[in-house]
Parts: structure tokens; sequence; C-alpha cells
């Protein structure tokens, strides 16, 4: 066999290493196209919601764990009327309630804790608070005894109240005990509202069904109210301790008169008189301190404002005094306060508060989304110089949850409600020097 010449030779190994650069470039090229695939799809995944790769994931929980440690972003409110913002509970605040003296206030929240405050703080730069912790439980509702020496709260999981006393100590603070045994459970359903006779005579608690239950201070029932409301949406004890009144699925609000004998012995409950006058289901109302006047919000889209103070037992009904609009209460759920004087009603729906004034039913102020969920508490102090709502607000993730409670200064109506207060107390003045020259020799 006769080997190739040497240029045939050159050329044949030419030829090879010429094949053998087509084949490495197509082997490069397509492993660059199958790198661009897959980046493709990792990317798609991440657009589709689809779990990324392993390395991809773990940049991810690097990322969300950097996020977790850096603060959320609260919800911020401003207003001219804003006097201050208590802070101090790091759950959703449920409830509160001020003293009868108006020293205090008292929120509660799932954090497993109720907040006494200071009034008197409300203005400053600091708000101080104490602590009362509420063992294996937290309080859904809190309310101060007449004499400010004890609260009750109701417990959320425990479905009954729990009573704590409040000692004082040397320096001005307190300490909180809890009662050695709770309320017994009476009811069935969940619970709307409680409180706390201001004579100190008893106690109501009302569930979601259609009962209101009467006690003594020491856990036994004394009457239950049938409401036949089909269900309740709230009930409450007048300022003066007489009457307990609901709300509820029908378009009116119902009055019993809680009866004690000479001696302060229990005897009945009554049918007082019954607020008629809505085409709807009533949402919410209220009392005026003097126990007078009533207003209501109901879900035909309107407040009323109502002269209770009629001899019932001579068949004497309520007066209407005003009728206003609310269009919000016609979708949504209302919450509704009521002035001590009667002159100024809020009304809160969502995460707003409008103010009307009740002489001519026009609205004179509106705050928008003061909190960034739904308001779920509204009540002025006794002075009228405070207003509070109270609502939640959701910040960063699902599971981190701050609550706020945001105080006005009760400038309203703005230049109005204090003038009128003020005139008020110039004639209350005026009528007592009277008197007291009357009495003189």
């Amino acid at each position: 066999m006769e080997l190739p010449q040497m240029p045939e030779l050159m050329g044949l190994s030419l030829l090879l290493g010429l094949l053998a650069l087509v084949a490495t470039a197509a082997v490069a090229r397509g492993w660059l196209r199958a790198e661009e695939e897959t980046s493709g799809r990792s990317a798609g995944q991440k657009a589709n919601g689809c779990p990324p790769d392993k390395s991809l994931k773990s940049k991810k929980q690097k990322l969300q764990q950097r996020i977790r440690k850096e603060k959320p972003q609260q919800h911020n409110f401003t207003h001219r009327l804003l006097a201050a913002a208590l802070k101090s509970h790091s759950g959703n605040i449920t409830c509160m309630d001020f003293s009868s003296n108006g020293k205090y206030l008292a929120t509660c929240a799932d954090d497993r804790t109720v907040r006494i405050w200071s009034t008197k703080d409300f203005l400053q730069r600091e708000h101080r608070s104490m602590r009362a912790n509420v063992e294996l439980d937290h309080a859904i509702l809190v309310r101060f005894s007449p004499d400010c020496r004890a609260f009750i709260v109701w417990l959320a999981n425990g479905d009954t109240l729990r009573v704590f006393k409040m000692m004082k100590r040397d320096d001005g603070g307190y300490t909180f005990t809890a009662t050695p045994e709770d309320f017994p459970k009476k009811h069935k359903a969940p619970i709307v509202n409680i409180g706390i006779a201001d004579t100190g005579k008893f106690i109501m608690t009302a569930s979601s069904d259609t009962t209101v239950l009467i006690w003594n201070l020491k856990g036994q029932v004394l009457s239950t109210i049938n409401t036949n409301h089909m269900n309740n949406t709230y009930a409450a004890i007048s300022p003066c301790s007489r009457f307990v009144a609901s709300c509820g699925f029908t378009p009116d609000v119902k009055v019993w008169e809680v009866c004690f004998g000479k001696k302060g012995d229990f005897q009945e409950v009554v049918r007082a008189f019954e607020l008629k006058g809505h085409s709807a289901a009533v949402h919410f109302f209220a009392f005026s301190n003097d126990s007078r006047r009533m207003a209501s919000v109901s879900k035909d889209g309107t407040w009323k404002l109502w002269d209770t103070d009629v001899e019932y037992k001579k068949q004497q009904d309520p007066y209407l005094l005003r009728t206003g609009r609310f269009e919000e209460a016609s979708t949504v759920p209302c919450r509704l306060a009521l002035s001590p004087d009667a002159q100024v009603l809020a009304l809160a729906s969502g995460s707003s508060i409008h103010l009307y004034n009740t002489r001519r039913g026009e609205k004179e102020e509106s705050f928008e989304q003061v909190h960034g969920e739904c308001i779920s508490d509204l009540s002025f102090d006794i002075t009228g110089g405070f207003w509070h709502p109270v609502g939640t607000e959701q910040c960063g993730s699902s599971t981190t949850r701050l609550a706020t409670g945001q105080w006005w200064r009760n400038a309203g109506p703005p230049g109005r409600a204090s003038s009128s207060t003020r005139q008020r107390l110039q004639q209350q003045l005026a009528q007592a020097q009277e008197a007291l020259k009357n009495l003189g020799p």
C-alpha cells in the first residue's frame, strides 16, 4: 500500500482540524443556548409565582430576613385637632374606658395587657401608662368601677368577666390583682358590651343573640332580659344607672329600668320606653352625661337625637329632636358617641370619623383615614375635653400588628362647642350665685 504524499497528508490534517473547530463551536453554541433557556425559565417561574431554584430561593429567604429586621412603616395621621397618639400596646386595641373622675383611661388589647393612662399626660410629649397583665387570656372589653378602685374585663377565650382590683403604691402608681375566681360562664353567644352602673349596684353584660344579663357584684345573675331584637348589636347602662338599653336587627332602641328598693335590694327589671322612628336596623346608640338625651344611628342612613327626659310611667314617649343624614350607615356598621352636653355627635364608619352639630344637624368636621383599619371603639371623656377613637392598624406582614389610640382636643364643633359650653357654665354659675344670695339674711 502506497503512503500518501506529504502535501496530501498535510491537507488531510488541516481538514480534520477544521472539522474539530466546527464541532467545538457547535457544542459551545448549544451550551450557551441551554444556559439562556435555564435563565429564562427561572425568570418566568419567578414572574409567574412558581418556586425558583434553590439558589434563588436562598437569596429570597435572605432578603425576607433582612426586610423583617427593618422597622415596618406605620400608619400616620396628622390633624390640627390631634392631641396625642398612645402607642404602648403591641397588639390590636379592642376597647377603652374613661374613669368616672376623668383622671384615667383604660385600654385593652390582644397583647394580654390592660393599660391605664393618666389623662393629664395627654398633652405632654411622653405618655406613661401602667400595665396590668391578663394571665392565660386577653381582654376584649374593659370598664372602670365607679370608685376607680377596680376594673372589669371580658375574657376573649374564657367568655366571662374577670375583676381586677387597683391598689395604690407609695410612689403614686398602682398594682393590679385579679380576684381569685372569674364570673360563671352564662352567655352562649359572643359578647357585644359590658358595663357597671355608676351607683355600683349592678353589672350588665349583653351578647349577640338576644340576651342581656344583670349581675350583682358577686357574680350572681339578678335578671335575664330577652330583647327580642333577633340579634343584639349593642347595649349599655345609662349614666344615671336607672336604665339599660339595647339595639339590634329591629328599627328601634329598647330601654328597661333596673329597679332597687330603698335599702338597695334588687327588685325587678321593667320595660321603660322605646326610641321609634328608624326604618331599618339600629347600629348604635349613646346617652348624654345626664341621661336626658339619647342619639342613635341606623342602617336607614340617618342619625337621630332624642329627648328622653319623660315620665314613661304616664305613657309619655321620648321626643324626636333632630334627624340628620349619614349615608355611610346604610352600607357599613357604624359607631356613635355623644358629647356630655349632647351638643356634638361623633360618628365612625370604617377608619374615618365625622362630627355633627346636633342643634343644626350639620356636619362640622371630618377626619379621614384616622387608622390603618376599622375603628373599634369611640367615646368622649366625661368633661368633653377629649374624645377618643380606638382603631387597629396593620404594619408590615400579617403577623405584625400595632394598635394606636388617638385623642383629639375637642374644639368641636370647632369654635362653637367650646363657646356654648362656656355659656352654659356661666349660666350655671350665675344661677348658683343667685341661689347663694337668696340664702343670706
